[in-house]
């Protein structure tokens, strides 16, 4: 019977220089001591993990899974948020985006990118030695500055964007085939996969790419305004990877969705620790069971006022009194008969 696996936690929001965050040990034998059953890896931290090590060794994969193991933990997924996000990356914020790659191609944005394509194949066979089926990332961004539309968009200039996007991301995602693994990514503002149109967008550009799939995280649908159960019922195929993100959105007469510059603390949209925003919870678990989601449910610490030690805490039980041991029978099945054809051409009058 498939069930929504979980708790999880996502490590990239606690892993610090400080223990017990500092090692995959001490950070696990954490997060297994606040009642959670597995771990996002982010393969960009190598405090915790050695990416390209992973990918060429089967060792050092059975070493990791082991130390996870040892703490009473699994492997969710890995994640490259930052590597993915190199893979596109529009030359306005070259600058910015410095940081995510190695300090030696610091201003190269070229080897950057085909550093960060390499990440990523890396991440697929690595997600393959350690017997993962999905892993998380995100798309990068070519046409995000030009989201809001003034001046007017050329005619062309969206479709050129995907078909660009897609001629990156497809032998990254053709890695993840030979691999078995699903490529989620996280729909998330500041990506050009953001939302559900994009999506489709994409998809598009990658002949409907079996391994594309969704990170599905509410907090940014919430923030943007989007149906984020709706989404489900739509897209739920698609689906093969889940953060479990608190959000609420408080518009004034001052600001709304782009909240005017402001810090997090001050906008109307901002990320809460689990159960303190609007994000309808019980509905999310029942839709995604309803539908046979059978992955991780993953806590993703990003609260603007809760300690995230706090936050952690909380979001274990959180996330455990949300799962959902689905049914094997029918709420009225003591009153059900055998199936009778004679029968059942009386009831119909023939």
């Amino acid at each position: 019977m498939t069930q929504i696996k979980g708790p999880a936690i996502f490590l990239a929001q606690f892993s610090s220089e400080e223990k017990p965050f500092n090692d995959l040990g001490s950070i696990c034998s954490w997060a297994g001591n606040l009642g959670y059953q597995g771990v996002q890896i982010p393969t960009s931290d190598t405090r915790l993990f050695d990416l390209k090590l992973a990918a060429q060794s089967q060792d050092y994969c059975d070493e990791i899974a082991g130390i996870v193991a040892n703490a009473g933990l699994h492997i969710s997924e890995l994640s490259t948020h930052l590597q993915g996000q190199m893979v596109a990356v529009h030359p306005a914020y070259n600058k910015m985006f410095n940081g995510f790659a190695p300090t030696a191609l610091r201003d190269d944005a070229p080897a950057q990118m085909a550093w960060a394509v390499e990440q990523l194949k890396y991440a697929a066979k690595a997600s393959q030695r350690l017997g993962l089926t999905a892993h998380a990332t995100f798309s990068g961004a070519l046409l995000w500055h030009t989201m809001y539309p003034w001046p007017q968009r050329p005619p062309g200039l969206v479709e050129e964007g995907f078909a660009e996007l897609g001629r990156r991301w497809l032998p990254i995602l053709n890695e993840f085939d030979n691999s078995g693994v699903d490529l989620c990514y996280e729909l998330h503002p500041g990506e050009d996969l953001f939302d559900g149109i994009t999506f489709e967008r994409f998809l598009a550009a990658t002949n409907n790419h079996p391994r594309a799939n969704i990170l599905y995280d509410p907090s940014h649908f919430l923030l943007q305004q989007l149906d984020y159960l709706a989404f489900i019922d739509i897209y739920h195929e698609r689906i093969k990877a889940f953060h479990v993100k608190d959000a609420e959105f408080n518009p004034s007469g001052r600001a709304g969705v782009y909240g005017g510059y402001s810090s997090w603390i001050d906008r109307p949209g901002r990320f809460r620790s689990l159960g303190d925003g609007q994000i309808d919870f019980k509905g999310i678990f029942s839709k995604l069971t309803q539908y046979g989601y059978d992955g991780w449910a993953v806590l993703e610490w990003e609260c603007c006022l809760k300690h995230p030690e706090d936050g952690a805490r909380e979001g274990a039980e959180f996330i455990k009194k949300h799962l959902i041991r689905k049914t094997d029978k029918a709420f009225d099945d003591f009153a059900s008969v055998e199936k009778d054809d004679s029968f059942i051409q009386q009831i119909l009058g023939l």
